[in-house]
Parts: C-alpha cells; sequence; structure tokens
C-alpha cells in the first residue's frame, strides 16, 4: 500500500478537529455535572431512619453453630449487647429494624429465633419498632404460588406475633420479586388479612426500572409499585446493585428513583434503602460507587426536587448494620442526621406518625 493511499491520510482534518471538540466538551459538561445535592441540615432527616440487622441478634444456638459464628455469640447475645446496640440505633435516629429471620423453609415455616433472647432483644429496644425479616429466595423458599405454602407461613408469621406480641409487625423480604408476579399479592393480601390487629405489614420493595437500569426481575413498574403500596403499611426499598460503574449515574439514578417512588407509594410509609455493603468481584455492585456517600447525594438532590416532604416519606434506611464502619457511621451523621446541638440521646416517634392499619383492598386482577 503506498503512503499516499494510507486510510489515515484520508480523513478530513476539519472533521477530526470538530469530533475533538465535540469530544472535549462533553468531558467538560461531565466534570461540570452535579446530579447530587450536599445537605448538611438534617432538613430530610424525620427521626423515623431504618436499618437490616443480622441473624445473630434473634437467632438460635444452632444458626450460630450451623455457620460457624460461635464467637460472635457474645457481641450479640444478652442484655447488654442489646443495650448498646438501642442507644446506637437512637442516636442515629433509626426508629424501624428488621432483624434477619429467614429463609423460610420450602414447606413455609419460618425459621425459629432463640425466643428467649428475642425478648431480650425488646427489652432493650423499647424505642424501635422491630420488624422481623422474613420470606427468602422466590421459588426455591418461597412458593406464593402454592395455597398450603402460604396458609403454612401465614401461620408462622401470626404465631411469632402473638407469641411476642412488642414485636411491631413482620418484613417481608422475597429476592428476586418479579414485577407483576399476581400471586405474591396474593400472598400479601393473606398476610394482611391475617396479622394481628395493629400489627405492621412491612416488605423491601424494589425501585423501578429507568433506561439502562430496566430488568423486570428485580425492578417493579410503578404501577405494580402502587399495587403492593395499597397492600401494605410500609415499605423500605432496596435502592441499588445497580450494576452501574461510575459515581455521577448513580447519584442522578438515586435522585430519579426516589421521585418516582415517592410517587408510587402515596399513603404508604416509606423508606428509601441507601448502601453500605462491600461487595466485591460482582457485577451489579461496586463499593466505589454505590455507598453511603453517592447514595445521600442522591435522595437529597430528589427531596429538593420535590420542595415540602412528602407526609408519607419516613426517611432512609440502612444496609446494613453488620457492614457499618465506624466511619460509615460518621459519615451518615454528617450527610444527613438532624442536628440542632448534638445528636439526641433519645428519639421520640411523632404522635402523628399513622400506623396504617388498614383493611386489606380488593385483590387486583
Amino acid at each position: 500500500m503506498s503512503v499516499r493511499s494510507h486510510p489515515f491520510l484520508s480523513i478530513p482534518w476539519r472533521r477530526l478537529g470538530l469530533w475533538l471538540v465535540a469530544l472535549l466538551a462533553c468531558a467538560g459538561l461531565y466534570a461540570l455535572w452535579q446530579p447530587g445535592a450536599q445537605v448538611t441540615d438534617g432538613r430530610h432527616d424525620r427521626g423515623r431512619n431504618g436499618m437490616w440487622l443480622q441473624h445473630g441478634w434473634i437467632g438460635d444456638d444452632a444458626w450460630y453453630a450451623r455457620y460457624d459464628k460461635e464467637p460472635l455469640k457474645a457481641k450479640l447475645r444478652g442484655p447488654a449487647a442489646a443495650r448498646a446496640l438501642a442507644a446506637k440505633l437512637r442516636a442515629r435516629h433509626i426508629r424501624d429494624v428488621f432483624p434477619h429471620l429467614a429463609p423460610s423453609s420450602p414447606a413455609g415455616n419460618l425459621l425459629q429465633p432463640d425466643h428467649a433472647q428475642l425478648e431480650v432483644f425488646l427489652d432493650a429496644l423499647d424505642q424501635q419498632r422491630v420488624m422481623p425479616w422474613i420470606g427468602g429466595v422466590y421459588h426455591r423458599d418461597v412458593r406464593a404460588d402454592r395455597v398450603r405454602w402460604r396458609a403454612r407461613f401465614i401461620a408462622d408469621a401470626v404465631a411469632l406475633l402473638k407469641r411476642h406480641p412488642r414485636l411491631a409487625g413482620v418484613h417481608l423480604n422475597i429476592e428476586p420479586w418479579p414485577s407483576g408476579d399476581p400471586h405474591l399479592l396474593v400472598l400479601l393480601d393473606e398476610l394482611r388479612a391475617a396479622l394481628p390487629a395493629g400489627k405492621t405489614l412491612s416488605v423491601a420493595a424494589y425501585p423501578p426500572p429507568v433506561p439502562v437500569i430496566g430488568n423486570l426481575k428485580v425492578h417493579w413498574t410503578p404501577a405494580y409499585i402502587q399495587q403492593v403500596a395499597r397492600r401494605v403499611d410500609h415499605m423500605a426499598f432496596m435502592c441499588y446493585d445497580s450494576g452501574l460503574k461510575a459515581k455521577k449515574p448513580y447519584v442522578a439514578l438515586m435522585a430519579r428513583w426516589t421521585e418516582l417512588i415517592l410517587d408510587a407509594t402515596r399513603g404508604t410509609e416509606t423508606l428509601i434503602g441507601l448502601p453500605a455493603y462491600d461487595d466485591h468481584g460482582v457485577p451489579w455492585h461496586s463499593p466505589d460507587v454505590e455507598n453511603l456517600e453517592t447514595g445521600m447525594a442522591g435522595v437529597h438532590q430528589g427531596l429538593l426536587k420535590r420542595g415540602a416532604l412528602p407526609e408519607h416519606y419516613q426517611g432512609v434506611a440502612l444496609y446494613a448494620e453488620w457492614e457499618m464502619s465506624d466511619a460509615e457511621w460518621s459519615s451518615f451523621a454528617r450527610g444527613f442526621l438532624s442536628r440542632d446541638d448534638a445528636l439526641p440521646d433519645r428519639v421520640d416517634t411523632p404522635p402523628d406518625v399513622p400506623l396504617f392499619n388498614r383493611t386489606p383492598p380488593r385483590r387486583a386482577e
């Protein structure tokens, strides 16, 4: 090939220059783009935040033995450990807690807690709403399409609440929970109808699909969010595992999710879940991208766009207690919590917080 005919020399330099200018402009715009907001005056903290807790707080001895967790028992069992946890949660304005009690058996039976330890736990966490985290893996542990499975699961949930009447309710977490699944709506209807009066039905919910992020196995359409919201009292949205590899797109996603979620859950208590965990080496989560700092920035931006906070917005939920470092606790305090003079020792539930003890609606077709 002669030098004169080389393809590189056939590129019009003016066109190449325009492309370079366009690329530089895009890079500059991206550098200037600030999709999140830093809010440090605590205006979005209502003192009603939530947190997912590890199994060991209420788990039985068999769990410790099965997973070689015996050294952990001294840190999680007994009145002193529970009181220390309660003090930490109060200081961070965490009202709703979801101690792990899953998965259910393939027949629908709940895992049983250490019942004596659960009472010790409730003694200490008398200012929190404790809702055991029940459920499991879809179509492995959870067979909502089977009448007998639903009956066994619901009977065990009701028995747990009757044996421990200080429990505020139950927190249902099924993963994945496909958008549009009708059997899970039946489960919600039947569980809602069976729960003792005054008990809260909470779910770990999925954010809506948006362009690029739109897998309906792990994202719910706004219409399906509304169907779930009509059947429950409380929703904690899992706003992470997006698979994004850059911080700014994730911040923008969190802002958009915050808006869409609050539009779809009107009338139902809603928490926006924030990531505080380090799952390295998996395609759906990058800890450098999805973390408390980026999550809070997105939530703040989404709430600022709305102006006044909607009544059903309760705050944020942290995933998860066993992953939180001292640095992350400090970051949460700086970036979200209200601070009049200092973090209070006690956070009382405001008297106007509704419990939403509604009668179950007619099931959507």
